[in-house]
């Protein structure tokens, strides 16, 4: 087996590499990286990512970090064209949401989850629940008018976009008030290939 993913069973980032792997039908092996016990400090992990954070995938000689990038390296490499397509619209309306996940849903949704599930005191838990508030009020609107985030057909956008916000319950806020994020996670659910993690 060529594919070997870092993973952490409680990351919602290494759960969307998972995730896409698993839509692909794409076999792999899993390495699995406990923060708890401080496994990502570990020397032998640094040489593969510095920044000390899972997931990091390697595929032969390639090593890769940071989920939006596998996401991306793994939709070239394996999916259909429609999960990252070429034309320049298309791709940059799912840019934007890499880029949303990267920064709003980081700041807000994954923050609240981290503060409460894994104890991280540094995090301001009342400006998280603000920006967790207004993100989730940003994709229940926009997908008043979307079955997906984008386009017609399932992208690597969602992907990205799903974990956090789905896993928002353990952030201490519930998803009753978003009833199309809701529908959205539960089409999610029926694809063919969808694996779970704790809380999804």
């Amino acid at each position: 087996m060529k594919i070997k993913l870092f993973h952490y069973d409680l990351s919602g980032n290494s759960y969307k590499v998972r995730l896409l792997l698993s839509l692909f039908d794409v076999k792999y092996e899993i390495v699995i990286v406990d923060l708890m016990k401080g496994e990502h400090k570990s020397p032998e992990f640094s040489r593969l990512n510095p920044f000390g954070q899972v997931p990091v995938l390697i595929n032969e000689d390639i090593v890769l970090q940071d989920s939006q990038a596998i996401l991306v390296y793994l939709a070239r490499k394996y999916g259909d064209k429609h999960w990252l397509p070429k034309d320049a619209e298309s791709l940059s309306r799912i840019v934007y949401w890499l880029s949303v996940t990267a920064e709003e849903i980081s700041q807000g949704v994954e923050a609240a989850r981290l503060f409460y599930l894994l104890n991280r005191k540094n995090i301001d838990i009342k400006i998280a629940t603000q920006k967790s508030a207004f993100i989730l009020q940003q994709i229940e609107q926009h997908l008043t008018e979307k079955e997906w985030l984008e386009l017609d057909l399932p992208t690597i956008d969602y992907i990205a976009v799903l974990p956090y916000v789905a896993l928002e319950p353990d952030g201490k806020i519930a998803l009753d008030s978003y009833p199309h994020i809701q529908t959205w996670i539960d089409r999610i659910k029926q694809l063919s290939g969808c694996v779970g993690m704790r809380g999804i």
